[in-house]
C-alpha cells in the first residue's frame, strides 16, 4: 500500500495537483486528519510493508456529514481510496451519499489492496502476492522440519476470511494434498477420501503430507476437528501436527510483484482522476455525479481497467464479503491432479463431437 501511496503522491505532484493524505481511513477523513505531502514526504516508501497512513475497518455511511464538511474545508476535488472489501463498500456508501451531499459529487477511484484478494473488479489485489509467498515459504519450512520424522501430516490454517484464494494458490505452490475452502463445499465423505489417499501415500517414497484449510471454510469442520479426524483415522500409519499461521502470513516487506503492481496502479489512478477532473470541471467548479465517476481500478487478465462501482455492486456476496465470480476456482481440479488422485476427465458430448469433426479429413469427390 505504501508503494501505491508513493507513486500516486508523486505523479499527482507532476500533474500539478496539491496532494493530501488521510490518516486512519474514513474515520480520519471524517475527523479532518489530513496532511499535505510533498515529493520528499514519501521517499523510500516502496519497500515498506503494511500501511504508514494507517487503516481502519470503519465505513463512511454514518460519517457522511463530517466527510462532506472535511471535503469542503480542504477544497478536495478527487478521492483515491486504497483498501480491501471495506474500501469497496465504503465507495458504494459515498456514492449513495451523493443524493444528499453535493460535496461527494467528485471523482473517486478505489485501488484493491487486501491479502484476501476478495475485491470485485480485479483479478489481483495489492498484498495478496506477498501473503502467498510467505505462506508457501512457511509451508516449505514446516515440511522440512519433518525431514527426520517419517510419516507425518501437517494441517495448516490460512487467513482470507471466506475467500479461499490463499489456501488454493498456496496449496498449488506448496504441493498440498488437499485445500479446504468455503467456495468449494466439502463433506465428511471428502475428508474420508483424503485420509485414505494419505494412508496410501505413506506407503510410497514420500512419507509426509500437507493439508491446508481456509479459516472460514466450514463452521463445523474446524481445524481442530480435521486434526482430530486425521489423527484418529491415521493411527498407526501417520501422526498429525497442526499450525495456525496467524498474522505472520501477511508478510514483511512486499514482494517485487506487489511493489511494481502498487506503483503502477497508484500512478494510473492519479492519471485517470486527472482526466476525470477535466471532464467534470464546469462553471469554475467540479461536479461529477455519473456512475463512471466512481470506479474500481483493477487488473483484468493482462490489462488494467476502470469499472464503475454501480456495475460491480451486483457481483458481490456482501454477507460473506466475496465476488460472485472468481477466476482461480477453475484451478481447483489441478490440486487433485498434482496430488496424484485418480481424476476422470469428463468431456461433454458436444465437445467430443467437435473433437471428432475436427479430426475428420475431407475427401474430394472425383467425377
Amino acid at each position: 500500500m505504501n508503494a501505491a501511496v508513493r507513486s500516486s503522491v508523486r505523479v499527482g505532484l507532476t500533474q500539478g495537483h496539491k496532494m493530501f493524505v488521510v490518516h486512519d481511513g474514513f474515520e480520519g477523513l471524517a475527523q479532518g486528519q489530513l496532511e499535505e505531502y510533498g515529493w520528499v514526504s514519501v521517499g523510500g516508501w516502496t519497500g515498506l510493508g503494511g500501511s504508514k497512513l494507517g487503516t481502519k475497518r470503519v465505513l463512511p455511511g454514518k460519517y457522511c456529514d463530517k466527510i462532506s464538511a472535511t471535503i469542503n474545508k480542504f477544497n478536495i476535488h478527487a478521492l483515491l481510496i486504497i483498501g480491501g472489501f471495506e474500501a469497496f463498500i465504503g465507495g458504494l456508501e459515498l456514492l449513495d451519499g451523493r443524493t444528499t451531499h453535493e460535496e461527494l459529487c467528485i471523482p473517486m477511484i478505489i485501488l484493491p489492496a487486501t491479502v484476501s484478494n476478495n475485491v470485485p473488479g480485479s483479478d489481483f489485489s495489492i498484498g495478496a502476492d506477498t501473503a502467498l509467498n510467505t505462506i508457501t515459504s512457511t509451508c516449505d519450512q514446516i515440511k522440512q522440519s519433518a525431514a527426520g520424522t517419517k510419516r507425518r501430516v501437517f494441517i495448516i490454517e490460512t487467513m482470507g476470511g471466506y475467500c479461499g484464494y490463499l489456501a488454493t494458490m498456496a496449496g498449488l505452490a506448496a504441493g498440498a494434498d488437499a485445500a479446504y475452502i468455503y467456495e468449494d463445499p466439502f463433506s465428511i465423505h471428502d475428508l474420508e477420501i483424503n485420509v485414505e489417499h494419505l494412508k496410501a501415500k505413506m506407503k510410497t517414497t514420500v512419507k509426509r503430507g500437507l493439508v491446508l484449510r481456509n479459516e472460514k471454510a466450514n463452521d463445523h469442520y474446524s481445524t481442530d476437528f480435521i486434526y482430530n479426524l486425521y489423527s484418529e483415522e491415521g493411527k498407526g500409519v501417520f501422526d498429525c501436527r497442526k499450525n495456525v499461521l496467524g498474522h505472520m502470513q501477511q508478510g514483511g516487506s512486499p514482494t517485487p510483484f506487489d511493489r511494481n503492481f502498487g506503483t503502477k496502479l497508484g500512478a494510473k489512478a492519479v492519471l485517470c482522476l486527472t482526466a476525470a477532473l477535466k471532464e467534470a470541471y464546469r462553471h469554475g467548479r467540479i461536479f461529477a455525479n455519473t456512475p463512471e465517476s466512481a470506479c474500481v481500478l483493477g487488473m483484468r487478465k493482462r490489462s488494467v481497467v476502470l469499472q464503475p462501482l454501480q456495475q460491480l455492486q451486483h457481483q458481490i456476496d456482501q454477507e460473506h464479503r466475496l465476488p460472485k465470480d472468481q477466476w482461480w476456482l477453475k484451478l481447483r481440479p489441478m490440486l487433485k491432479v498434482l496430488a496424484k488422485y485418480k481424476v476422470g476427465m469428463e468431456i461433454s458430448e458436444q465437445a467430443e463431437m467437435e473433437h471428432v469433426m475436427h479430426k475428420r479429413t475431407p475427401v474430394a469427390a472425383k467425377r
